[in-house]
């Protein structure tokens, strides 16, 4: 008599697809300490920028192929840290914040100690924060605004040391503005996959061309001017929330 087939029970693994892009994303902000010891600012301030990008595709691709998972998600965070917390605060230390000895590497430490904490805070606020606005400036943002004035300075002739006090208040701003109480727009109400009017269409073309003609200058200032945002936007909705009470 033939025993009966068991089943085999498939082993726990992993979704390949978003996890490639955080893996990726990663390697950028790997890449970016290495080129900046290697004294190659501007590729190092650059690949931040590819992480970016990248870590904004891995979730939304896994949204997308639902092939979301708690693995991913505390992947992408230890993903995140490294890219937008270590990695721009290394770069701007070694290319800036040394010449101001023990102050410089506090100010570093300010910014990657406020991302560690801004990713802890998310990650445990998740479930229950309102999906429209980031408590806190996020991550990614901080990390591009000295990315930003990295790639700004060494495309414009400056040298590190004739900005590192302007880079110490910048360290300090985007560490500080990560654990703080303002509310950022997150942009995720947008649907992508919805019809848009082809003026928007016109608008959009025309930001890029914008971007484009000067990367550096315009991306330092697109995400300093984000970042000033959130005090705006909390003060504005707390007017608000006074107005519907009263």
């Amino acid at each position: 008599m033939d025993e009966p087939v068991v089943p085999r029970k498939r082993g726990r693994g992993i979704y390949l697809l978003p996890n490639l892009f955080t893996t990726a994303a990663l390697f950028a902000g790997f890449y970016a300490i290495t080129a900046a010891l290697g004294q190659n600012f501007e590729h190092a301030a650059v690949a931040i920028f590819i992480a970016m990008v990248l870590d904004g595709l891995d979730g939304r691709v896994a949204r997308l192929t639902n092939t979301q998972s708690a693995f991913g998600a505390e992947y992408d965070s230890m993903a995140d840290l490294t890219s937008f917390g270590i990695a721009p605060a290394v770069v701007l230390y070694i290319w800036s914040l040394h010449y101001l000895g023990k102050l410089g590497w506090v100010a570093a430490f300010v910014h990657a100690a406020g991302a560690a904490l801004r990713l802890a805070r998310f990650n445990t606020q998740i479930a229950t924060a309102d999906k429209r606005y980031f408590q806190g400036l996020p991550s990614p943002s901080a990390a591009a605004i000295l990315a930003g004035f990295i790639w700004f300075g060494i495309e414009h002739g400056f040298e590190g040391e004739t900005l590192r006090h302007i880079a110490l208040a910048l360290a300090m701003m985007t560490g500080l503005l990560m654990v703080s109480n303002f509310r950022y727009y997150s942009f995720k109400d947008v649907d992508l996959r919805g019809r848009i009017p082809f003026v928007r269409v016109i608008v959009m073309m025309l930001a890029f061309g914008v971007i484009f003609t000067n990367p550096p200058l315009m991306l330092f200032a697109l995400f300093t001017a984000y970042a000033i945002s959130g005090p705006v936007l909390t003060v504005l909705l707390r007017k608000r929330r006074r107005e519907r009470r009263s």
